[in-house]
């Protein structure tokens, strides 16, 4: 039978091995919970109060603190995509906005998008509108004032 401080160390080792190739913080909390495993283990022999450690450490570790880890190591706020960047910039009418008749077309950072008014006013060609929001694949715009 393998002693139990090697199995602990094997613990540690494929723990940490799988949280490296999964990158999710998930099993290095067992691989803590491992570790005070293999503490115990050179105090008390009876495997299954090492075991009863383990699942506990882990457990508390999972539930505790992973939460936390998540919040500094999680990148902060919102990850922009390239259609937020036009988000409040100014755009120039291609097709006149008309919600009723569903049509309308701006030209923004050399993109064309499909257009709706935000207040449901009717927005002529050549107009400078600014963009408010974007549901999609259109945005809404309000006239620059």
């Amino acid at each position: 039978m393998i002693p139990a401080t090697l199995f602990w160390v094997l613990a540690i080792v494929v723990f940490v091995a799988v949280e490296g190739i999964t990158v999710g913080l998930t099993s290095i909390w067992f691989a803590v919970g491992a570790l005070v495993s293999l503490l115990i283990s050179f105090f008390v022999d009876s495997l299954w109060v090492q075991i009863w450690v383990f699942l506990i450490v882990s457990l508390l570790a999972l539930f505790a603190l992973k939460p936390l880890a998540a919040k500094y190591f999680t990148p902060k706020g919102h990850q922009a995509t390239n259609s937020d960047r036009i988000l409040g910039k100014e755009a120039v009418v291609l097709e006149e906005v008309n919600n009723l008749e569903n049509r309308g077309r701006i030209k923004v950072l050399g993109q064309e998008w499909t257009a709706r008014s935000l207040s449901e006013e009717i927005i002529p060609v050549h107009t400078v509108v600014t963009i408010d929001r974007i549901e999609g694949v259109k945005v809404f715009v309000s006239p620059k004032v």
